[in-house]
């Protein structure tokens, strides 16, 4: 099947700005340690936004976003030992990384101390662009591959490789549990997986969005309370009152009355990323001894440990499936906030 597939369907970005469209792009033939993977489905990330339109930095086009894969094994190298032709896979927000370095040998390549090398957006070893999921098939290497469990249906799996994993990680991190008071900010694509990813770790869970429109939603996902951040008298009332804040949004905020609602030795978390910078009194995090922080994703030994854990509780997104020929108006619907939580591709349809 290998030399059949030299060039597979896609929807790519053929510059900043410009509508996705329709096309083909090369794929590597499979090597010793690679899996051939047929794609079923791919999640539409709000980084896939902030890329396919230079938000981030200069992109490499054309651009095939995509990093929340799940699909099926067709073919394996002879070198693979960890998955056979059938088996039901996941591919996240990285294809490779050093290997080397000391976080990546601590299975943090995540933050590979070279860079990881992103599923699209990025120069692969062999020194060509990497295309993402937005496609019909991928060659990954296992090692960067992970296994969905059976407990999962692909299309509502496919969001955990970027939104499940990126919740899961600072939430185990810092400890989230019984206990435990976390705050999620917003609830998107990201903040509904970490709202049911904490309440299944035995958090108590407030959700802190701009207005009550999506209070039933919240609790309905796992919620203890929910509270309109439009409305100053919540940031009074709550006042140091949490262990641990997760912030999912990708605007700025207005840090120092978000570091007031923190408990002494408290964390406020970003994973969420403004594409403009934010200001910051450090009296917010003196006064305290308060940690503003930052996560990335996580390494595939976690993103693993996280299917497992989501497959034991029965936690998958909440998704809209759409056709390929739908991703433009999706985007413009992600940033107009308006999708309960996440547009999944059906790759069959490219």
């Amino acid at each position: 099947m290998t030399e059949q597939i030299t060039t597979v369907s896609a929807y790519a970005a053929p510059a900043p700005e410009a509508p996705l469209e329709r096309t083909t792009v090369p794929r590597r033939a499979v090597g010793e340690f690679d899996v051939l993977i047929d794609i079923k489905y791919a999640g539409i990330c709000h980084s896939d936004i902030h890329q396919a339109r230079d938000g981030w930095g200069e992109g490499i086009y054309p651009m095939v976003p995509g990093h929340e894969i799940a699909g099926v094994v067709t073919e394996v190298g002879p070198g693979v030992t960890k998955f056979a032709v059938g088996d039901r896979v996941g591919v996240g927000c990285m294809v490779d990384s050093c290997r080397e370095c000391e976080n990546c040998k601590a299975g943090l390549e995540q933050y590979c101390a070279q860079g990881n090398i992103p599923t699209y957006n990025g120069i692969g070893k062999d020194g060509e662009p990497t295309y993402g999921g937005y496609s019909t098939h991928i060659v990954v290497d296992e090692a960067f591959t992970v296994r969905i469990p059976d407990g999962l249906s692909l299309d509502v799996a496919a969001p955990l490789l970027c939104a499940g994993i990126t919740t899961y990680s600072p939430l185990a991190h810092w400890h989230a549990g019984p206990g435990k008071k976390v705050a999620v900010v917003g609830l998107g694509g990201l903040g509904h997986m970490a709202v049911k990813i904490a309440h299944a770790m035995g958090a108590e869970v407030t959700v802190l969005s701009q207005t009550l429109r999506k209070k039933g939603d919240g609790l309905k996902l796992g919620a203890d309370h929910y509270y309109a951040t439009s409305d100053d008298a919540t940031f009074e009332q709550l006042a140091g009152s949490f262990d641990l804040i997760l912030s999912t949004v990708s605007a700025p905020l207005p840090l120092d009355k978000y570091l007031g609602l923190l408990r002494t030795d408290g964390a406020f978390v970003n994973v969420g990323a403004p594409e403009e910078p934010v200001s910051l009194n450090l009296f917010s995090v003196i006064g305290g001894r308060k940690s503003l922080a930052g996560s990335g994703i996580g390494g595939i030994q976690e993103t693993q440990e996280m299917l497992d854990f989501c497959a034991a509780h029965g936690l998958g997104a909440e998704i809209e499936l759409i056709r390929a020929d739908q991703i433009n108006e999706a985007y413009e619907r992600v940033l107009a906030s308006d999708v309960r939580y996440r547009f999944v591709i059906d790759t069959a349809t490219i």
